[in-house]
This record gives C-alpha cells, structure tokens and sequence, in this order.
C-alpha cells in the first residue's frame, strides 16, 4: 500500500518559478505515479488550492513530516459535520471515525508522514484513488475517504474491529499474511490499542 512521496515546488521553489505574490496560497495535485506536488506558482491545470495557515509571519506553511503529538481527545471538532455525514453514508461509527482520525493526524489537515500518508485520515495516494478522492488536503474528500476505506476493510474481514483497524494501518494483505491476525509489527499493535482505547472514550463519552 505505502507508496513514495514527493514535495515539488514547495513555496514557489521551483525552477525559474518566482515567488508568488500571494504567500498565503499553495495548490496540490497527485499524479498517476501517486506522488504529492505542492506549489505557490500553480503551472498546472491538475493544482488545487489548499486552504493553509502561516505558521509565523515569515510565510513557513505546516506541512507535518514524520512524528506527531500523542491524539487528543476531542469531543467536539470542526470537522464534525464530515465525520457525522461520511459515517452515516457507509455505516461506520463516527466515534470510531473521529478515533482513527486522532490517532492518524491528531485532526491536522495537513499531516504528510515519511510513507506519505496525507490528510486528515492519513490515506496513501493509490488509497486515495481508489476511494475517489481528488484532493487529499480537502477535510471533506479526505473524511470521505477515509471512511469508504474503512467500510471496504469492514466487508473485507467481517466487521472484525481489530483486523479492521490493522489493515487501515499495515494494509489489508499484512492481515492476510498474518492469519488473519493483528501482524506483529510493533507499530501495528500500538496503533489498533489506542485507536480502540479512543474509540471507547468517545463512545462512553468520557
């Protein structure tokens, strides 16, 4: 499932590209090959603009590699709306959609990790085409996304929460190889603990 990532044009580095005059605007497209293009200077009529924030007024824009803060416990999200319409549309919990995004990008739409995961749900760009998703910086396409995917891992393994939630993270052939089982990688295991620990704060309501 992991697929490479690559950041181009960042910011308007670009060659012979000038700054753009708008700082606080970059756009994003993925290509067939699955890697992530990021621009200020749009040259492409596949580019997105992705909605950003300036981390300081020197224009550095949060692009998240690599390791996060541990999820937080949100009981009420802006993004709530997504999440409350992408479960109702392919009968997934929101309680458990709002968890595995927690865990996956601690709600930050912007989260990139090493493998290349993105978004909200943290989806791979062949994941991403595969659930019909555009624009991977979108809260809405992303939450979609994400949720499609975790219906289709549902039906895969029988509504098995546990082999559910370590196929979203290692991918479902792991499971496959595993016997069915959560793999033992370590990762894994930690992931599908403490999406399911979430899971049940939310859904107690504690």
């Amino acid at each position: 499932m992991a697929r490479s990532l690559a950041l181009f044009a960042l910011l308007g580095i670009a060659a012979g590209a000038p700054f753009a005059a708008h700082a606080d605007e970059f756009y994003s497209f993925v290509d067939a090959d699955g890697v992530i293009h990021v621009t200020n200077v749009p040259q492409d009529k596949r580019y997105r603009r992705v909605r950003t924030q300036p981390l300081a007024s020197r224009g550095v824009y949060r692009v998240t590699l690599g390791a996060r803060p541990p999820p937080l416990l949100r009981r009420a999200t802006t993004y709530d709306d997504h999440i409350h319409a992408a479960a109702q549309r392919y009968g997934i919990a929101p309680p458990l959609l709002k968890a595995v995004m927690a865990v996956e990008s601690n709600f930050d739409p912007r989260a990139i990790s090493e493998k290349g995961a993105t978004g909200l749900m943290q989806l791979m760009p062949a994941t991403a085409r595969d659930m019909y998703v555009d624009d991977l910086f979108d809260p809405a396409q992303n939450i979609d996304g994400g949720a499609r995917y975790l219906r289709s891992l549902q039906d895969q393994f029988g509504g098995d929460l546990e082999k559910v939630l370590a196929a979203y993270n290692a991918g479902p052939e792991a499971v496959r190889r595993a016997g069915g089982a959560i793999p033992r990688i370590r990762e894994t295991q930690s992931y599908v603990r403490r999406v399911l620990a979430l899971y049940d704060q939310y859904m107690k309501g504690s």
